[in-house]
């Protein structure tokens, strides 16, 4: 190909007249072309360094060489690919000839070498660098270059060269990033900021900027074009919302490891308002939080900050009466000057009364589970020689104890949570061990020593049973507190797990299924055993308060206890419950059943007590599942196969998923850190956590063995039925074949018959997909065309090619009545029945000509 066009000029754009006198390099180009082929790579490099050699000036003759070609843009071995290279290794052996930086035939080479650069793969960018140069002193062609291209339009383009010069800190990272931002191209930006903390604080400070109260993204999305910000195309402003902005931004902190309250103070106040959204619901709407609990977290939230304190307001207005407001006001030291005048007037008479109006006390210890020991039995641990004192109690050997976990819960305001209380219940005895405290002594001290020692010993030992409900949620925030307890989860022995035995009481319909609104969790459990739940009131308390509150405190050792006498009513009847007597023997973490370890994922579970009976199973079209985001593959997967899948949108929160699991019966799918606020918010057994490292396929495997759903072949591509005939008058009256006169709809379905040996009757029932649906008839149609079923759901008939009606054997089609999608028998049933032979109830047998289904 030639590298002139007919003004003379190259495809870099330069006169190609003078710049080699020697050997054309297009011949050199040629011959190794011809050479290509055999791959003889000591033959293919002789020619090549002998023609570097006769070439006046081999880097001018490489970019006419590149000029006729694309091979270099793409990634993979090429021949320009190589030629590069190999010219980079000749010129290192060949010091001498490289051209000195200032020479104006040099920069004109390096001006074009640019070009060349960003369109070429990162392979070649060190390479290319090297020849022409481009990493010296006089970097000023390649800013203007990358100027150009964000004027163009080309932001990615001009971004990625940039990063493969590491211009980054020669580049306003503002002018760089906002048309990225603008089209969610967040991942690029932050590759583009890796390895330079300035760049990265200035990025966070852009983006806390558009938190800030009252900032409209669309001024920037249609501001006019101009040298800072040239139009950009292609906008995705949806998740640039003040919420999931300032949620990306929090994100993007933590991941460089940068203070958040320094950089990022609207983000931050943007999440807190989200968190004051969700107590308020929590105290005023659900009133499972008592008013102390909330003012202690909304007053932290808040602080001083008068935005937050206005959004307060008017939450409290919203939800509450003038009173009410008025009180909360005053309890929260609230500015008098931002409340509304009706309620500073309230407050200007409570305050006169002397003495806050009291909610008058309602007794119900009679309603929940009472701490069947004393006040004096609880004991706070708070220093090495108070462990050191108990030290013998804890070790006992040949004991039960009841073990719980507690921590300020952060309600997604960001960071992870730190391990306040560990609570310890032996018979007659609670012990509190004050983790907070430990956690601020050194942590080479000998108290944080003695206490990781003792609690390395305490859940190793094979002859103490712990209890626990959620176990590995409690293990890993302990290893997360304190690095010297980091392994516990693999460490522990003796361990016995009561949340899988309540699900398996769940799935056995044990007494007691909890009602919307119910208690749930550990308080359920307690509940079906005992007849009486827990008493949640203090369970989203601030356990980072010192000294704890008497309330806290009683809850505290009730969590801990109430364990110990669950485990002893299950051990003493257990067929009560639907389990066996063999309760006591744990198994070790990573020995637990196949299911269990193909499906669970980040958090891990600590195994299921062995002995209980099998969970009942669940017919494919009755198990109802709703999945989060993350797993699109795994819906998919799950809906092939005749389950009732729903899946959250992007901007769905998971707190909607734990909503249609309770108003429809739903499971929860899940991965990764929303595990833990879900699980909690449905009653046991009713969460569950995939592995996001497993194909979609062996997802949806492990989540049907998980449940034990059964799955026919009738179940795969649940659908309508449509009779041939049907289906060709359909066709023809919707206009997309000929009418039944002239298609030989009989003949065929005649053939048909007579090439199978049934009746024709006989042959509208034979087909080796047969689901339980019933077939389509004219009632179910409207009269007029085009086809459209009685719901509203118009047929997708002009997917249905007109070969398909004549193919021998084929007499059943299926139509979805909720999107119209119309289906056919063919390899793709053969295939999906295949991959999930392990699971289908009955055996899959082979068509004589494998089945098609397609759409």
């Amino acid at each position: 190909m030639d590298s002139q066009d007919a003004s003379g000029q190259s495809a870099a754009g330069e006169p190609a007249a003078d710049r080699t006198a020697g050997q054309d390099p297009l011949q050199l180009l040629q011959a190794l072309k011809t050479l290509w082929p055999s791959r003889e790579w000591l033959q293919l490099r002789e020619e090549a360094w002998r023609g570097f050699a006769a070439l006046d000036n081999p880097c001018a003759g490489l970019l006419d060489m590149l000029a006729g070609t694309g091979g270099w843009r793409v990634k993979g071995p090429s021949l320009e690919a190589w030629l590069i290279c190999e010219l980079h290794r000749w010129l290192q052996a060949q010091p001498g000839l490289r051209p000195p930086q200032g020479d104006q035939g040099l920069k004109q080479l390096q001006a074009q070498a640019v070009r060349v650069l960003a369109e070429s793969p990162a392979s070649l960018v060190e390479p290319l660098v090297s020849i022409f140069q481009l990493q010296d002193e006089d970097r000023g062609p390649l800013l203007v270059h990358v100027h150009h291209l964000r004027q163009e339009g080309k932001f990615k383009e001009a971004l990625m060269l940039a990063m493969k010069l590491k211009l980054q800190p020669e580049l306003d990272v503002e002018e760089m990033s906002t048309p990225l931002l603008l089209q969610d191209k967040l991942n690029l930006v932050e590759c583009y900021v890796a390895g330079f903390p300035n760049l990265q604080k200035r990025l966070l400070t852009l983006m806390d900027s558009w938190c800030q109260p009252g900032f409209d993204i669309n001024a920037i999305a249609s501001t006019a074009p101009s040298r800072q910000h040239p139009k950009v195309a292609c906008l995705k402003l949806g998740k640039l919302s003040p919420r999931e902005l300032s949620r990306r931004v929090l994100c993007l902190q933590e991941r460089f490891g940068l203070d958040a309250a320094e950089l990022c103070p609207h983000a931050v106040a943007q999440q807190r308002l989200s968190a004051l959204r969700y107590l308020c619901y929590k105290h005023f709407v659900e009133g499972s939080m008592t008013r102390e609990n909330w003012v202690d977290h909304v007053q932290e939230l808040v602080g001083q900050n008068r935005w937050l304190q206005e959004q307060l307001l008017q939450l409290l207005v919203t939800h509450s009466d003038i009173g009410t407001t008025a009180q909360c006001a005053r309890d929260l030291l609230l500015p008098v000057e931002l409340l509304p005048p009706a309620v500073a007037a309230k407050l200007g008479r409570l305050q006169l009364e002397e003495r806050p109006a009291e909610v008058p006390f309602k007794d119900q210890r009679d309603h929940y589970y009472q701490l069947p020991i004393a006040r004096g039995d609880i004991c706070f641990l708070a220093s090495w020689e108070d462990l050191a004192q108990h030290e013998a109690q804890l070790l006992r050997p040949d004991q039960v104890m009841g073990m719980d976990l507690e921590w300020r819960p952060s309600f997604g305001t960001g960071g992870r949570p730190r391990a306040s209380l560990l609570q310890v219940a032996v018979e007659g005895r609670v012990f509190l061990l004050d983790l907070l405290g430990f956690s601020q002594l050194p942590p080479g001290g000998p108290a944080v020593q003695a206490l990781c020692r003792l609690l390395s010993r305490l859940l190793s030992d094979p002859t103490i049973t712990k209890l626990g409900y959620g176990m590995a949620g409690d293990l890993h925030s302990l290893g997360a507190s304190f690095p010297g307890l980091v392994h516990v989860e693999k460490e522990l022995q003796g361990g016995l797990d009561l949340m899988p035995v309540h699900k398996r009481m769940q799935m056995a319909k044990a007494p007691g299924v909890p009602r919307p609104g119910g208690p749930r969790g550990l308080s359920l459990l307690v509940q079906q055993v005992l007849g009486k739940p827990l008493d949640k009131s203090q369970q989203l308390s601030n356990w980072d308060r010192r000294p704890l509150r008497e309330g806290q405190l009683i809850y505290a050792a009730a969590d801990a206890y109430c364990l110990l006498e669950v485990h002893r009513v299950l051990c003493r009847e257990p067929g009560r419950f639907h389990l066996t007597a063999d309760l006591t023997e744990s198994m070790r973490p990573g020995q637990s059943d196949r299911s269990a370890s193909e499906v669970s994922g980040p958090p891990r579970q600590v195994p299921v007590a062995t002995g209980l009976p099998p969970t009942p199973e669940v017919p494919a079209r009755a198990f109802r599942v709703v999945c989060d985001n993350m797993l699109q593959g795994l819906a998919r997967c799950l809906r092939c196969l005749g389950a009732d899948v729903r899946v959250l949108g992007l901007g769905e929160d998971h707190r909607e998923a734990a909503e249609l699991a309770r108003q429809e019966g739903r499971i929860i799918l899940t991965s990764g850190l929303p595990y833990h606020k879900l699980q909690a918010q449905v009653r046991a057994g009713r969460c569950l956590s995939v592995d996001c490292s497993l194909k979609a396929q062996q997802q949806a495997m492990a989540v049907l063995k998980h449940f034990n759903v059964r799955v026919t072949l009738s179940d795969i591509f649940s659908r309508c039925q449509v009779s041939k005939d049907m289906m060709q008058h359909l066709l023809w009256l919707d206009g997309h074949q000929e009418g039944p006169s002239s298609t030989g709809a009989e003949t065929t379905q005649s053939e048909d018959a007579r090439e199978s040996g049934l009746a024709p009757e006989e042959t509208l029932g034979s087909c080796a997909y047969e689901p339980s649906c019933r077939w389509l008839e004219a009632s179910d149609l409207r009269p007029s065309p085009p086809a459209t079923l009685s719901n509203g759901t118009r047929l997708q008939l002009a997917g249905v090619p007109a070969g398909v009606l004549r193919r021998p054997g084929l007499h059943h089609f299926f139509c979805c009545p909720g999107c119209g999608k119309v289906f056919w028998e063919g390899s793709h049933l053969g295939r999906v029945a295949r991959h999930f032979r392990e699971i289908l109830k009955e055996p899959l047998t082979q068509p004589a000509e494998p089945p098609r289904t397609e759409p």
